[in-house]
């Protein structure tokens, strides 16, 4: 076997860590093993522990306190279960506190090594973690040679060597003195080229698509979308919904046939991310996706117009950029897990939102619906306009945008996990941390949410590993929002429950915040995806409420017969109600006029069935606007005789 070497910036000269000076140019047959003299390391990206590239097979230990604690669970900012004894805990816990205990990464091939991050357990009842440790490497894992030795946690500590081996093992040598030997680690390294080896032709993910595939700063964001305004400038529309707490502009981009107007009979979509701000993933997708679109649109990809033309599409790629700037300040293997998650004053925007799940459900246990209260366009609590509120900036923008617009279905992209959520995100019993809690729409959410899942690459395998403890593969990657944990106040709830709008909250990566690497991997598993679920927008009824004259009608009620959720008329009287497939008798009510009713049918095919009412006026109606067209004069009784004592 070649000997292994590490390569001396401050020497140039090749170091033969097997024992003694090796020559600085090495013999043709050792060259993967080597660089050319004068070679200064650079910085490797993660070979991919905390984004599982590296499966659990090639992770190994010494020991092991236990199954939960093994080897596999030794990954960067991989999170514990509910529980202490959880068979998915958040760290790798060696089973005896002695010096001779190791992790040990099998990179399986020649890999050059430039660096480790290291941090201790996640825990809510354990204070474990290693306060030194030295790294070795090895070709075979018999021949180890020591390679830097380091103390602190969640540092990207650079080795002063760059070695070229295969196997890499991190040997703590101290730890907390109350604790034990529990470590998550990331390595960094770069792949040798070798051509021949199964693993990785196996696992590589290659992309077509010319996109820009790196972080962007908040600057860089907004010129990006200049960029793209400037290239499709007829279908594009760059505005703002308002301000984070910090005053940075929170930039939403338009795509749309007719940018800047809605469009009677054209629903309105959306796509928001980086409402936690370190989870950084689902900023980048969407603003890959504005660049996609419309590259494609210039290259007359008939999807891609046909979507443009027929939908309004906006896309607000950062909802926190203040939270953002904290967790790009120290990179994305450094920001842990939630450095940067909340606003600038301290607040969870994604759960910011009034909880209007107690206002109904008390109001249906009342059974004050719908002869006191509506079930739908729940109205918000006093309370929470009131500037006392604790109601981040950046909410009260959102709630603003989701008033102004008529939207019919939106996502917002999330981190940390691979799995589609749908509402209702609290659970209806009191104190009941994880329970179904449905909608009356369940069915559709249902679909909506499979049908992200389902074209993602990975959220439906069976065979990929679990981000961190929940197995969401074995529910198709979708999952009751409720069921999995409770929270009051959500984005999604609030949607539903307010507006028209459908919401859904896609978690597209199991790293928040992956290395730039990465990006164009991640592309390829969420681009199909992004592209399915806006298309959803045209499943269902749409149609046009008119009166006798040919106006729309604003704020009719749309009722479907059976479900116990209804939606309203936009502006001009058009409406898009989401339902699978099946015949539906639907029912239009407005104020002043005489209810309508008809039977509508939703085919299997994308494309929303037309059902317009056209409505007349009751009585009643017309009777007050005579009154009020002559001043309000009571209208004068008829007379009446008595004849023998009677009317």
């Amino acid at each position: 076997m070649c000997p292994l070497e590490a390569i001396d910036p401050l020497h140039c000269s090749h170091v033969n860590v097997d024992g003694g000076p090796c020559n600085p140019s090495p013999p043709v047959s050792c060259s993967p093993l080597s660089a050319p003299c004068g070679f200064v390391p650079s910085e490797c990206p993660p070979m991919g522990l905390e984004t599982l590239k590296i499966d659990d097979f090639q992770l190994h230990a010494s020991t092991m306190r236990r199954y939960g604690l093994g080897a596999h669970r030794g990954r960067l900012n991989i999170q514990a279960g509910l529980y202490d004894d959880d068979l998915y805990d958040g760290a790798w816990c060696a089973g005896r506190n002695d010096p001779l205990q190791w992790l040990e990464v099998d990179a399986r091939r020649l890999t050059k090594f430039t660096g480790v991050i290291t941090q201790g357990r996640s825990s809510l009842w354990s204070s474990d973690w290693v306060t030194s440790y030295k790294v070795l490497v090895s070709n075979d894992s018999h021949t180890w040679v020591t390679l830097k030795n380091g103390s602190q946690d969640l540092v990207n500590v650079l080795f002063p060597v760059a070695a070229v081996a295969r196997y890499i093992r991190v040997n703590p040598r101290s730890w907390f003195n109350r604790g034990s030997i529990c470590m998550r680690v990331e390595i960094l390294g770069c792949p040798m080229p070798d051509s021949q080896n199964y693993y990785h032709r196996r696992n590589e993910i290659t992309t077509t698509d010319n996109l820009d595939f790196k972080h962007h700063s908040y600057k860089e964001m907004r010129h990006l979308m200049k960029v793209v305004n400037e290239m499709c400038p007829n279908i594009t529309r760059i505005y703002n919904i308002g301000k984070s707490h910090s005053g940075q502009k929170l930039y939403a981009i338009e795509i749309s046939d007719n940018p800047g107007e809605h469009e009677p009979g054209e629903p309105e979509f959306r796509y928001t991310a980086g409402s936690h701000g370190n989870e950084v993933l689902g900023r980048e997708l969407l603003l890959l996706l504005m660049q996609f679109m419309c590259q494609e649109y210039l290259s007359g990809s008939p999807r891609i117009r046909h979507l443009v033309h027929e939908t309004r599409i906006h896309l607000l790629p950062s909802v926190n950029p203040d939270g953002y700037d904290k967790a790009l300040e120290v990179g994305s293997e450094l920001s842990g897990w939630s450095l940067g998650r909340w606003s600038q004053d301290g607040v969870d925007i994604h759960h910011n939102f009034p909880d209007l799940n107690s206002i109904l459900w008390e109001a249906e246990t009342k059974k004050w619906i719908p002869r006191k209260m509506l079930n739908h366009h729940v109205p918000i609590p006093e309370w929470y306009q009131s500037k006392n509120s604790t109601v981040a900036a950046e909410t009260r923008a959102l709630v603003s945008w989701m008033e102004k617009i008529p939207f019919v279905l939106g996502g917002n992209l999330q981190g940390g996990e691979l799995v589609v959520t749908f509402p209702y995100d609290r659970t209806r019993s009191q104190g009941v941390s994880r329970e179904q809690t449905p909608t009356p729409d369940d069915h559709v959410f249902r679909w909506l949410a499979f049908s992200y899942a389902s074209t993602h690459r990975l959220m439906t395998d069976a065979r990929r590993r679990v981000c961190h403890t929940e197995d969401f593969a074995k529910e198709d990657g979708t999952i009751n929002g409720a069921s999995w944990h409770t929270a009051a106040g959500s984005m999604n709830d609030f949607s539903y429950l307010h507006t028209n709008c459908f919401e859904l909250s896609m978690y597209v990566g199991c790293d928040k915040f992956p290395h730039e690497s990465e990006l164009a991997e991640e592309w390829e598993n969420n681009r199909e995806s992004l592209l399915v679920f806006m298309e959803q927008v045209h499943r269902g009824i749409k149609g046009i409420v008119w009166d006798m004259q040919g106006r729309g009608i604003a704020n009719a009620t749309i009722q479907v017969e059976g479900i116990g959720h209804d939606i309203r008329t936009a502006a001009d009287g058009d409406y898009w109600r989401l339902l699978n497939p099946g015949e539906y008798s639907i029912t239009v009510r407005a104020e002043g006029y005489s209810a309508s009713s008809k039977v509508c049918e939703v085919g299997y095919d994308i494309g929303a069935t037309r059902c317009d009412f056209t409505v007349s006026r009751t009585n009643l109606s017309r009777i007050k606007e005579i009154m009020e067209r002559y001043n309000k004069q009571p209208i004068r009784q008829p007379l009446r005789l008595e004849i023998d004592g009677k009317r």
